[in-house]
């Protein structure tokens, strides 16, 4: 499931409430990973939430086994 941030902001001005997530569920190669959209993580008791604007993933992260 896409999301267009841009265009939600526009015509609400508010941005959804999603967060951007490479995930690794199957084994192989850079192909297996996903961009996938996830809800906006809830920190627990005593817990901190960081806003993260950029991030990228290790090389040597695509040939882990999980």
């Amino acid at each position: 499931m896409q999301h267009d941030r841009a265009a939600a902001r526009a015509a609400g001005g508010r941005q959804p409430s999603f967060v951007r997530a490479v995930q690794i569920t199957r084994f192989g190669g850079p192909e297996v990973l996903d961009v996938v959209d996830l809800p906006d993580p809830v920190p627990g008791e005593g817990q901190k939430l960081y806003d993260v604007s950029t991030a990228d993933v290790n090389y040597a992260d695509t040939h882990h086994a999980l």
